[in-house]
């Protein structure tokens, strides 16, 4: 469902064009070179670095660090590429907070780590903007592999595959590739079409070809890729978003966030986007949070986040629960809805119950509270839309290797829609690349 224009209370241009603008300017200034140099200076370049570790796509931290101090930015933008073919991306939107970062020693010994994503997006920048694509692809082997889905797990796979010559098909069902890049992140991490760009750029590699429109289960059979192809690689996220069961949430005024951030990504005017006064965001992760600080940006007077579970369960980073209530987002934990109130076709409030948490898991408490609002945007999760596929599933994700391969012979997966997916890019390159590997390997024999 589209956010309603027709919608009572919810309405387009609550603030100006230059307001807007100026609310979706880039989340974190780039860094200048001597600024990076300054950064530099600070890594230890440990012998055994924990930030490598805890990296996902384990990229040499250290030895980028140290190549951007002896003024090779874009050596160190290869070996940054080397593991992490979106790595401008990552350098952007990673929780660098919970993951390389908090590694840090520094950040151990002085509560301030190296600022290993901005150094990153540095020396990455610095190599796209020259238009440089530092790797060739090789003598075309003859093998075959269809990917579908274009989002970060598909990308990472069909360059790694494209590197040793195969032929690559990526078949999607949205207009354009980038998957959650392109269509799920919020605004103000990825400013200037750099999603986009980052895809034009990967394609130079060669050997890729890119066709959109197709979706599993209706013009596209995964029985006739196999046939067709020497492997096939799925990518294709979660394509479905969880409903509330609760009474009340069809109603106009009620949409799920992720529709509502796809939406904004791709608007070339927000001052078009239709935005409440009073906007309830129900969830407690990353798309719960990046659409209550956008719906925020836009306008909205009032935005509240409903978490049903404490403060330390919610999946958004405790950074990300700064940011929103920085911009003046409230944050509300242990609620949950149980109905939305209105009037006719107009929405009021959501009535809520308390919760809490006991050994025997989430128990609901007798007091009751509402919140008023004008328009709600569900962020409870998405769910993994298989379309009859004969693939073994654990947790409702597709059951994979380490290396990713599915129970089916000749068919790999990575990304949200497996078992290790964790709805971040960064993982998603790490499972595309390593599925590359694999069936790059099962060629040679």
């Amino acid at each position: 469902m589209s956010i309603s224009i027709t919608s009572p209370g919810v309405l387009a241009g609550r603030i100006s064009s230059e307001k807007v603008l100026g609310n979706f300017e880039d989340l974190h200034s780039p860094l200048n070179s001597h600024e990076a140099a300054v950064a530099a200076d600070r890594c230890y370049f440990c012998y055994d670095a924990p930030c490598i570790t805890a990296c996902p796509t384990e990229i040499d931290i250290p030895l980028f660090i140290r190549q951007i101090q002896t003024g090779t930015p874009n050596a160190a933008a290869k070996t940054i590429f080397e593991q992490n073919i979106l790595g401008g991306m990552c350098a952007r939107v990673c929780p660098t907070e919970t993951l390389c970062e908090q590694a840090c020693v520094r950040e151990l010994a002085e509560g301030k780590p190296v600022e290993i994503g901005r150094l990153q997006r540095f020396a990455t920048d610095s190599l796209m903007e020259a238009d440089i694509h530092p790797f060739v692809r090789s003598n075309k082997s003859g093998k075959t592999v269809a990917i579908i889905g274009a989002g970060p797990a598909g990308l990472a796979c069909a360059h790694r595959l494209a590197m040793y010559g195969h032929e690559i098909t990526m078949f999607d069902y949205k207009s354009k590739a980038g998957g959650l890049n392109e269509f799920g992140i919020a605004a103000y991490k990825s400013t200037d079409q750099f999603a986009a760009k980052e895809v034009e750029w990967l394609l130079k590699i060669g050997g890729i070809e890119l066709k959109f429109g197709y979706k599993l289960g209706k013009n596209l059979e995964l029985s006739s890729l196999m046939a067709e192809y020497d492997a096939v690689f799925l990518g294709i996220g979660l394509a479905a978003v969880n409903n509330l069961k609760t009474d009340g949430f069809d109603m106009d005024q009620v949409s799920d966030a992720v529709n509502f951030i796809s939406e904004l990504r791709q608007s070339k005017d927000l001052t078009k986007l239709p935005i409440g006064r009073n906007v309830l965001v129900i969830g407690g992760g990353m798309t719960a949070i990046d659409a209550a600080v956008q719906a925020k940006l836009l306008g909205a007077e009032i935005v509240t986040v409903a978490y049903r579970r404490a403060k330390e369960k919610m999946g958004a980073s405790l950074y990300e629960q700064d940011l929103a209530t920085s911009k003046g987002v409230v944050i509300r934990y242990n609620l949950q809805p149980v109905k939305i109130h209105g009037v006719a076709t107009k929405l009021t409030e959501v009535e809520f119950e308390g919760t809490e948490e006991t050994s025997d898991g989430l128990v609901p408490l007798a007091e009751r509270t509402r919140v008023a609002a004008d328009q709600v945007f569900s962020a409870i999760g998405q769910k993994l839309v298989l379309s009859g596929l004969e693939l073994n599933l654990r947790n409702n994700k597709v059951q994979v290797s380490e290396m990713g391969r599915t129970s089916l012979e000749g068919v790999w997966a990575g990304g949200d829609c497996t078992e290790g997916g964790d709805d971040l890019t960064v993982t998603a390159v790490a499972q595309g690349r390593d599925a590359a590997e694999d069936i790059n390997q099962s060629f040679i024999g």
